[in-house]
């Protein structure tokens, strides 16, 4: 009977024992997961062909209004951001695979695209300007039926120029960028060139030679420019509004604004 109870009491603290390692074992592996979880980063992807938003300095580093101000809205929230330049066509498909986590690229707000990502809070109101050759008789929206019209592919200009009634498929000429369009405009290869003010602004100011002007129209609605994420990312997308909201009462925007567009 005391050997019986001996043996109980030695296999009952075995038994603690090991019950005791394996509750050990499985708190270290829980540490371990939860050290292991992701860092939340910024990763964004912009098309670096327009400055002043974005454009690849001397050193082939992303510069511009855009990567200040993602910038500046990773550190205000205590991310780490990385920026890479992508071809305007790449970025939507370089968000849905994860080689990218948002878009920042002068991306105008529009419904058709909220189906297909998650915009953050507006970030910088634009509209669309006509850029013409001086001497040009085009005066408006309506002059351009009929003319030769350059857009960047696949941006609001372009799509502004689409819905114009009257207006011919074969009339618009779709480049890759807007610098492009505006280059063809300067050599006479198009009649006007519609896109993007801050854009065309900025190509006129460093290109005086050019003999470009712009001419404003009431029936182009302002634009606001967003960043992207992927649909249902909210933990990113709130931290990115979070920072632009710190940036914006801090001062830091406008100074950065006043860099850029002043």
């Amino acid at each position: 009977m005391k050997k019986f109870r001996w043996f109980l009491l030695i296999s009952l603290l075995v038994f603690g024992l090991i019950f005791s390692a394996a509750g050990c074992g499985g708190g270290e592996e829980a540490s371990k997961e939860e050290s292991g979880k992701e860092e939340l980063v910024i990763k964004a992807g912009t098309d670096a062909a327009y400055a002043p938003m974005e454009y690849k300095g001397e050193n082939g580093e992303v510069e511009g209004f855009d990567a200040d101000l993602i910038k500046a809205i990773g550190k205000a929230v205590g991310l780490k951001v990385s920026i890479k330049h992508v071809d305007w066509d790449g970025l939507f498909p370089a968000l849905e695979s994860g080689d990218i986590n948002c878009i920042i690229s002068s991306m105008t707000i529009t419904e058709e695209r909220k189906k297909i990502v998650d915009f953050s809070e507006p970030y910088f109101e634009a509209t669309q300007v006509i850029a013409v050759k001086k001497g040009s008789d085009i005066k408006g929206l309506e002059d351009l039926v009929g003319k030769k019209v350059g857009v960047q592919q696949n941006t609001t200009g372009h799509y502004a120029v689409e819905e114009l009634e009257g207006m011919k498929d074969e009339d618009i000429k779709k480049f890759p960028t807007t610098p492009d369009a505006l280059i063809n405009l300067t050599n006479g290869l198009v009649d006007a060139v519609v896109a993007d003010a801050p854009v065309v602004y900025n190509y006129i100011k460093h290109n005086p030679d050019a003999g470009l002007v712009t001419i404003t129209d009431d029936d182009f609605e302002k634009e606001y420019y967003g960043i992207a994420v992927k649909k249902g990312n909210k933990e990113l997308l709130d931290k990115i509004n979070e920072g632009l909201a710190k940036v914006k009462e801090d001062g830091t925007y406008d100074k950065l604004y006043k860099k850029y567009f002043e």
